[in-house]
This record gives structure tokens, sequence and C-alpha cells, in this order.
């Protein structure tokens, strides 16, 4: 360990140093308080031993100076004229012990090997703590890799599973991309933050993913479906609910695609839901879903026209679909000029 020892009276520094090599310490020494400062500055101690009374700057003012830059340092001060209220001042300024002289080389010794512990035990804390530190920010950056992969990973798997969807229903590619982005269009109409139009868009990307328990004959018809092919239909709802209900998103994914055909009077399907039973985002999705449908081709019809659409929802307001997103649909497309987007967006699953 390195000691610097401060003192006005070159016998006393000499003497010290003397004491204090034989133990195995290295020494260096300093004439004043402003010497020791411009060594501390440069050189790094373990232990400084200072007397009280010293030119220019008193060692109670170098302790008071030391004591806010070296706070893990112990420091002894040494004085030649003893008084209690020298050393309480000393001590209540952060002194680890008190020297007085003539000093006596036993007592030295054994002050400075315990202060020498007391310094091996703060640096053994700067370590730990240090390495808690080091541990934080590389489990943090961990963390953040993996989660960025896992990010990665679900955007994967969406976007296989609307392809999947996509490849069993040919004649109404897209819809589901469609679908999603014009929800997440509304969503931010409506005031709804990032990460919430997020989670509608990717909902929209996978809300017809039930169809894939749906006979393909059935999906393609280029005829109007029969009730019991309808009533087959209708089961997608369902499906896609148990498809996704065990996939981790930070959305209720699961139970909106449950309830995108409920309508507000109870009208709806599978489970005839009312009001507000039928979750906020479910609303918006609906809307999105009508609109998208009517306006595009089927292989039972030809495209009802975007103006169908808007009156469809517009007429139905209140009773079939919410209110406030219709209204925001109807900006959206009347005043806004939104275009319906084939553009898959690889959004961000988890709010990263």
């Amino acid at each position: 360990m390195r000691i610097l020892i401060v003192d006005d009276e070159k016998s006393i520094r000499t003497t010290l140093k003397i004491f204090l090599e034989r133990e195995g310490f290295v020494v260096d020494t300093a004439e004043t308080a402003m010497h020791a400062m411009d060594l501390i500055r440069t050189v790094s101690y373990d232990i400084l031993i200072s007397d009280i009374i010293m030119p220019q700057v008193s060692g109670v003012e170098f302790l008071e100076e030391i004591r806010l830059s070296l706070p893990d340092v112990p420091i002894l001060m040494m004085t030649g004229e003893p008084t209690v209220e020298t050393a309480v001042v000393a001590l209540q300024l952060g002194a680890f012990d008190y020297l007085y002289k003539p000093i006596q080389k036993d007592s030295l010794v054994k002050t400075v090997k315990q202060a020498a512990k007391a310094r091996e035990l703060a640096l053994q804390k700067q370590a730990l703590e240090q390495d808690k530190l080091e541990y934080q920010l590389n489990l943090e950056a961990m963390i953040s890799r993996r989660t960025v992969d896992l990010d990665k990973s679900m955007q994967s798997t969406i976007k296989i599973m609307t392809s999947l969807i996509d490849s069993r229903d040919p004649y109404t590619s897209g819809h589901q991309i469609r679908v999603g982005n014009l929800s997440a269009a509304l969503a931010s109409q409506l005031g709804l933050p990032r990460f919430a139009a997020t989670g509608i868009r990717v909902t929209g990307y996978l809300h017809d993913i039930g169809k894939l328990a749906v006979p393909s004959e059935i999906l393609v018809k280029p005829t109007r479906l029969s009730r019991y092919e309808f009533e087959i239909i209708k089961t997608h709802s369902e499906s896609g609910y148990n498809i996704l209900r065990d996939l981790s998103l930070p959305w209720p994914v699961a139970e909106i695609i449950y309830q995108h055909h409920e309508r507000l009077d109870g009208s709806g399907y599978p489970q005839g839901l009312h009001g507000e039973e039928i979750l906020p985002e479910t609303r918006i999705l609906t809307v999105a879903d009508v609109v998208e449908a009517m306006a595009s081709h089927r292989p039972y019809r030809a495209s009802l026209g975007l103006d169908a659409a808007l009156a469809e929802i517009k007429q139905h307001a209140g009773t079939y679909y919410d209110p406030d997103v219709v209204a925001a649909c109807l900006k959206l497309l009347n005043e806004k000029g939104y275009e319906f987007e084939n553009t898959y967006y690889e959004s961000s699953f988890l709010g990263i």
C-alpha cells in the first residue's frame, strides 16, 4: 500500500517514512498541504498521515478538502498539542484516527495497519460494487439483445401466419394486411398511443387466422355460400382464438379476434356480446374489416365499392358499430384521403 506523509518538519517526515517502509509500505512525503494536494492529483494513495499545525493550509483544512475527493482513504491526523476539541473536530471531519507527537513506532505501526485493513475493506467494497455494476450492465445488454431477437422472431411468426392464411384464401390475398393497416390508422385517428395502434395492426394481420380450419373449397367457392357453409365460415372467430390464445403477446390479440364479428346490439357472433362487453380494440378492427371487405372483390361477388362500405357503417353506427370509430373512419377516408395499404409493416411487437 502507498502512504503519503504530510508534515512541515523534515525530521518527522523522514522518521515516519523509515518506520513504515520497514513494514513494507511505499511512502511519499510532502512538506505542505499544497504540495500534498499536488501529489494526490497524480498519485493514488491508500493512507494519508497529516500534521494538524502547518503553514499556509492547516491539517484541518487539508482534511476538509481531501475528504470530499477521497472519501474511502483513511486519514490519520498528528499533533504535538493534543486537545479534546482538536481531536473531536478531526474525527467529525472524517479522520480515521488521531496520533500524538512524539510518535511512538509501535503506536504508529499499529494504527497504520488498522487503517490499511480499513482501506482493504473499502477497496473490496469498491470492487464488489464495480462487479455488480458490470454484471448489471452486461445483464441489461444481454436482455436487450434477447428482447430484440424475440421481437424479430415474433415479427417473423406473425408474417408467416399471415402468409399461410393468404395461401389458403388467395382470392382475398392482402385483406388482413389492409385491415391491419386501416385499423392502426383508425387507432391513431382516435388518439390511441403508438403501442396500442401497433397491437391493433398486429391483430388485423391475424384476424382471419381461424380460416386455416375452414375447408379450402368453401373459402374459394365462386358462388354465394349456402347457409350450412356460412355456419362453417362463422367458426373461424373461435378457431382463431383457439389458435392464438396461448401465444404470448403484449395485447389481447386472441380475445379481439374472437370478438371481431360481434355487434353492439348483440346480433353478432359467436358469443352475441353487447356494447361494453366488446373490447375497444375489437370495435376498431370490426369497422376496418367491414369497410375493407365490402370495398374489395370476393370470389362470389365483385367489389361493392368504398361508397357502399362507408354507407353501411354510417347507417349502422350505434347499432352494429361504435359511432366514434365510424366517425374516425369517415373522416380518415373522406377528408384525409386515406388509401388502403398492402404494405406489411414490421412494427415492434414488444414496444422496443
